[in-house]
């Protein structure tokens, strides 16, 4: 009667399986944070020009947690290197409130203020968007 000795990779098989997983990929090795929100605009989105005179879409995002008698909300700075076009324009007509999913790519920033106090900063670059609920518009449209 055979006997079956119990499969494990050995360790050449191990190198062999990763170098293979990395061959598919089309882009260079790197470490990037993503980030995943779902929140609602705090405010209307705004279109602002970088120092180098490329134009980004800005808005923030609140995410609430905690019990109701409790609710705590942490801010996030979004920003969209979007061309001009559809999809820049319904971002931009997103009003405040919007209940929304996004993706993005984050990454933390370390500068002086003024007054030589090193700050951090969350900066997050969207990479999707998907509105769930617009705002409830209340009041008479007449």
């Amino acid at each position: 009667m055979p006997s079956f000795a119990p499969l494990r990779p050995t360790l050449g098989l191990a190198r062999a399986a990763t170098a293979t997983a990395r061959s598919f990929s089309s882009s260079a090795s790197r470490s990037i944070a993503r980030m995943i929100l779902t929140g609602r605009l705090g405010a209307e989105p705004e279109l602002t020009a970088t120092s180098s005179g490329q134009e980004v879409v800005r808005y923030s995002i609140g995410t609430s947690y905690g019990p109701r008698d409790n609710r705590q909300t942490s801010w996030f700075r979004v920003g969209a290197f979007l061309p001009e076009g559809a999809q820049r324009d319904y971002i931009m007509s997103l009003p405040k409130g919007t209940l929304v999913y996004l993706e993005g790519d984050a990454s933390m920033r370390s500068y002086e203020n003024a007054d030589g106090q090193k700050q951090t900063n969350l900066n997050i670059v969207q990479r999707s968007l998907e509105v769930l609920t617009r705002p409830q518009q209340h009041g008479n449209d007449q």
